[in-house]
């Protein structure tokens, strides 16, 4: 379903040649650091190709993080760090904070900004299948299966490879706790969308899609707390978004759960639950004007425009509508004044991240090659090294709306 999902830029990185000016001392050695930047650039134009798939991606991603380690990992058998892992310098953008650059000279700071992009792209690819006119079963799948895939890699980077540079994370950019979260949660919900599309169309148990929507609409609740310090600057457009996914979720739990009640003869509260669902579509819809005019980095999404949601408010106002006829003839039952509260917990459809692993170390960094890098060459050849290039902002794909069938995927 086109334009339903926010999503921010790329970010963006300056060119690096990997070039060390004596430094390498063998062919196997210039091998390496030629492979590495022709690696890295194939990667990098892989984040704008729209032929790109998964498995093209994973393919470009693990040739080059396969070499990168031999930067990272230690490979002469000692605990020490790896002597290449401090050599080179490496810019990057923000994904919030626009074509400020931030640097490290770190092979892990490499590592972790090139994953995140990885993580990015993964979100991006599913966004654009889903906006496919007439997606298929295999394509909602695989849409499902990249934003788990994201999950992962924002996970694993947070939890493992982000606490190993040495040059902590800077507040309110795209390393840092706050940031990551949001994107990991983020992730998890918006598949959990898809299960939940799934489950309606396949006509599931109103119980199962309510408890379903109330978890999902939990996950956005969480990403959207867990926004709240940063700079409105720069989180306001982000936070509104997730904000209207809360509030259409949960307009989904209370219809649904309105459901439920009714098949269990509890008419009144049935009616008083497809009220709060109409409050809280109202104030989705309310939130899709406010997110459309907030200024922000990022794509801007039309989730008031797609059929997925417009058919849920013809289903909260026909499921309304049957529930007052039904008590006006047969239930009479008095309609609460509090909206139930809600206590549902899935117990199918909940999303876990794919787990991320970084490829085997290439087998062109071997301990014997890894020597014939001389450290101690490197000073004298300062003044020949080229001028740093600028970062220039990626130019992503300007991908034009399909035709919405209000198809299974939201």
């Amino acid at each position: 379903m086109a334009h339903w999902f926010h999503r921010n830029p790329l970010k963006a990185t300056a060119p690096v040649s990997f070039n060390f000016y004596g430094v390498a001392g063998s062919p196997a050695a210039n091998k390496i650091c030629n492979d590495l930047r022709t690696t890295r650039a194939r990667l990098l134009d892989m984040f704008t190709d729209i032929t790109c798939n998964p498995e093209v991606m994973k393919n470009a991603t693990d040739a080059y993080f396969s070499l990168l380690q031999g930067f990272i990992t230690s490979l002469d058998g000692t605990t020490q760090e790896n002597k290449m892992r401090f050599i080179q310098n490496f810019k990057w953008t923000d994904t919030l904070q626009g074509n400020t650059p931030s640097a490290q000279q770190d092979a892990v700071f490499e590592l972790v900004s090139m994953a995140f992009n990885v993580g990015l792209w993964y979100t991006k690819f599913a966004s654009r299948l889903a906006g496919k006119e007439n997606i298929t079963e295999v394509e909602a799948k695989d849409v499902h299966r990249s934003l788990k895939v994201a999950a992962g890699i924002f996970k694993a980077l947070k939890d493992v490879h982000i606490p190993r540079l040495i040059t902590p994370a800077e507040k309110g950019r795209d390393l840092e706790p706050r940031v990551m979260d949001a994107y990991i949660i983020q992730s998890q919900a918006e598949a959990q969308e898809v299960t939940i599309a799934r489950a309606i169309e396949l006509k599931h148990s109103a119980n199962i899609i309510a408890s379903l929507a109330f978890e999902t609409a939990n996950f956005y609740q969480k990403a959207d707390h867990t926004l709240n310090t940063l700079e409105p600057e720069y989180s306001s457009k982000w936070r509104k978004y997730l904000q209207l996914k809360q509030h259409f979720y949960m307009a989904y739990a209370y219809c649904y759960h309105g459901q439920t009640l009714l098949a269990g003869d509890k008419c009144g509260e049935a009616i008083r639950s497809l009220q709060e669902a109409e409050k809280c579509y109202s104030r989705a819809e309310e939130l899709c004007k406010e997110y459309r005019q907030t200024k922000g980095p990022g794509t801007t999404a039309k989730p008031s425009e797609q059929q997925f949601f417009l058919k849920l408010g013809g289903l909260i106002r026909n499921t309304l509508d049957k529930c007052q006829r039904e008590n006006g003839f047969i239930y009479f039952h008095k309609v609460p004044a509090e909206a139930p509260l809600l206590e549902l917990k899935a117990s199918y459809g909940l999303v876990e991240p794919v787990a991320f692993e970084l490829p085997p170390l290439s087998e062109q960094c071997t301990p014997q090659v890894y020597a014939t890098f001389d450290l101690t060459k490197g000073a004298k050849n300062d003044k020949a090294k080229p001028k740093e290039e600028e970062v220039k902002p990626v130019k992503e794909p300007d991908l034009k709306p399909q035709k919405d069938t209000g198809c299974i995927i939201s």
